[in-house]
């Protein structure tokens, strides 16, 4: 196997795929509302990386829909955008027992900030593992702090360590995300996030290819010409550079990412995720490779 790809973890795990079912959990972020910024990641759009999601009054009538579409599967509640622990405890448990009220959800997974975990929430998320497998999701993107200014991700990366040292305290398995081509990042910006990447105690990984999307700050860096996205030979070159140098153990939940039909504006190569997703496989077969063959 070229690397640890999610669909075969799920057949492995559960005996078929899982079906994700996307909630909008009706969160808001701290880099949004004030607490540490204002106006969100600069790639990031007005639904916080859920405008795919059908806008539904209830968290209930989301997971229904989902479910109703695939009757015969098993599935994966995955809160998505936004910040999916950024509230007190009775409300993150009011909305996660919301979703789970149906035992073909396998796995309830939690999108969500380092800056927004403590040892409470992490006791909490920890509860429903007598329900379904629990995975939380953090958004890194980067090892860089100068970088992570710039996005106006709002926390430095030592946040992310305490973040996943509690989780793994609870026995919480911890998937986290990086992008490939964000403002400024060099091809050394990439190495060192996966040292530090490797350096933790992790469950699995998304790799995320920076696209630009339209109404965002980051459209309009492009627009004036101050942010060049990376070239589809760059983003294939500096995947297969992660997937070939990060833990074998880690599960790869993507290896690359896609913008929400009708609102991409650069770079067009995104717009074919499977394209992608062959360039990497093939080059990882002609050059011998598969994850993990270059980790320490």
């Amino acid at each position: 196997m070229l690397y640890n790809n999610l669909s075969s973890y799920l057949k492995g795990t559960y005996g078929q795929r899982l079906k994700k079912i996307c909630i909008d959990g009706h969160f808001t972020c701290p880099n949004r509302d004030g607490r540490c910024g204002k106006g969100g990641c600069i790639f990031c759009g007005e639904r916080g990386a859920g405008e795919h999601i059908e806008e539904r009054a209830s968290i209930r009538e989301q997971v229904e829909a989902g479910l109703n579409s695939n009757p015969d599967s098993l599935f994966i509640a995955y809160f998505q955008n936004f910040t999916n622990t950024y509230a007190d405890i009775q409300t993150l448990k009011s909305r996660y027992d919301e979703a789970l009220f149906d035992e073909r959800i396998r796995v309830l997974s939690i999108g969500t900030r380092p800056d927004c975990i403590n040892e409470d929430i992490a006791s909490l998320i920890a509860s429903y593992k007598t329900r379904c497998d629990v995975w939380v999701e953090l958004g890194l993107q980067t090892a860089s702090d100068t970088t992570a200014e710039l996005i106006n991700r709002g926390y430095k990366s030592e946040v992310f360590t305490e973040a996943v040292r509690i989780l793994n305290k609870y026995s919480i398995p911890v998937v986290s995300h990086m992008m490939i081509g964000l403002p400024s990042e060099d091809d050394g910006d990439i190495h060192r996030t996966v040292e530090f990447l490797n350096s933790h105690k992790l469950f699995g990984l998304k790799i995320h290819s920076v696209y630009v999307m339209k109404g965002t700050r980051l459209a309009r860096l492009y627009d004036e010409g101050k942010y060049v996205p990376i070239t589809f030979d760059d983003y294939v070159r500096l995947a297969t550079y992660v997937i070939t140098h990060v833990n074998p153990d880690l599960i790869l939940h993507r290896i690359t990412g896609d913008c929400p039909d009708g609102m991409l504006a650069a770079p067009e190569w995104n717009k074919d995720k499977n394209a992608v997703i062959c360039a990497i496989q093939a080059k990882l077969k002609h050059d011998g490779l598969y994850q993990g063959i270059y980790f320490k």
